[in-house]
């Protein structure tokens, strides 16, 4: 058996030192196949989780798994989210936090229920050839306004 990565312990103490603070610990999360996230909540191949106690039920943060339970628009839902898959745990409050590298090609542990297949995310619109032009600055005096 190989070494187990830190990754998971980090995750465990960034979220502990969130909750004893009294900030809110957010998950932002890559999603593939092996993620079980509300798929209507997914932008560009990523979600970001709110996993304070008061938002999650459940919380098991495991070495290889993260897994809870949520309610998204009122409605229950169990979460499954790989550690492999978290590229950073912060406060909302003040962003403070870590990242982490993301290695999608490793296979994540397969969950128990499997999630529907994602679509491929939307392709990027092509670089123009001309750089944006900048707006033009105002045309007359500066002026200063005091503001109380």
């Amino acid at each position: 058996m190989g070494e187990i990565t830190t990754k998971p312990y980090l995750l465990r103490a960034l979220y502990e030192w969130c909750v004893d603070n009294g900030y809110t610990p957010h998950l932002a999360v890559k999603v593939d196949a092996q993620t079980q996230v509300p798929l209507e909540h997914v932008r560009n191949g990523e979600i970001t989780l709110n996993v304070s106690p008061g938002a999650v039920h459940k919380l098991q943060m495991g070495n290889e798994l993260i897994e809870f339970s949520a309610r998204f628009a009122g409605a229950a839902r169990q979460l499954s989210v790989p550690v492999a898959n978290v590229y950073a745990l912060y406060a909302r409050e003040t962003g403070h936090g870590m990242t982490f590298e993301v290695d999608l090609s490793k296979p994540a542990p397969q969950a128990e229920a499997e999630s529907e297949p994602l679509a491929p995310p939307a392709a990027l619109p092509a670089p123009a050839d001309e750089p944006p032009v900048p707006p033009k600055p105002p045309v007359g005096k500066p002026t200063l306004r005091r503001v109380k």
